[in-house]
């Protein structure tokens, strides 16, 4: 109908829509155009709203993590031991599988830091320093309790977090062998050997 406007849909919507794209097709691949269609906008009224492919990924990560922080802290503030809860954290940490949304956005970021400018890299490190002093905390309030030996929380977080993206990128991009089941198998195993 001429004349008739029609609503602009919620943003997360829109973000939603977006996390689904770039999991199926990559940034590069996704266009404002097919995504303005997916949520009923032209590719302009996006373009005001994200001014750039890269920046609707960097607000599309930052909505997703959003989400999980909600999910992460609702799991760390659970009762039981700061080791079932650690077992938690990991657990949301790493990928349901290949091609995980979450995670595939996670890679398109990485790969486009190299030329983020000092917003976009501060933003990155926001979400990641989130991630860090959570379980930082974990970790000291377990060597606290008792329930972990003596540790640097800070630099064995470092490390913890940094076998988790590594075996996390394997499962997400479907490197054979290396299937979420076996990654949680193998940082329980780590975790028993460095911890107890």
């Amino acid at each position: 109908m001429a004349g008739v406007r029609r609503n602009a849909p919620p943003r997360e919507e829109v973000l939603a829509a977006a996390m689904e794209m770039i999991a199926e097709r990559g940034l590069d691949k996704l266009t404002m155009a097919a995504l303005g269609r997916e949520v009923g906008m032209s590719s302009g009224h996006l373009l005001y709203y994200f001014r750039t492919k890269d920046e609707l990924l960097l607000r599309t990560l930052e909505w997703s993590e959003g989400r999980l922080g909600t999910e992460r802290g609702r799991l760390l503030a659970a009762r039981g031991t700061a080791r079932e809860r650690l077992d938690a954290y990991v657990d949301l940490y790493v990928p349901d599988g290949h091609r995980d949304p979450h995670w595939t956005l996670w890679l398109e970021v990485w790969n486009h830091s190299q030329n983020a400018d000092d917003d976009a890299r501060e933003r990155q490190a926001a979400i990641e320093g989130a991630w860090h002093r959570d379980l930082v905390a974990l970790l000291a309030e377990g060597v606290s309790r008792g329930e972990f030996r003596p540790l640097d929380a800070d630099r064995f977080g470092a490390r913890l977090r940094a076998l988790l993206d590594g075996f996390s990128i394997h499962v997400a991009i479907g490197l054979r062998g290396t299937s979420r089941a076996q990654v949680l198998s193998q940082v329980k195993e780590f975790l028993d050997a460095s911890l107890g």
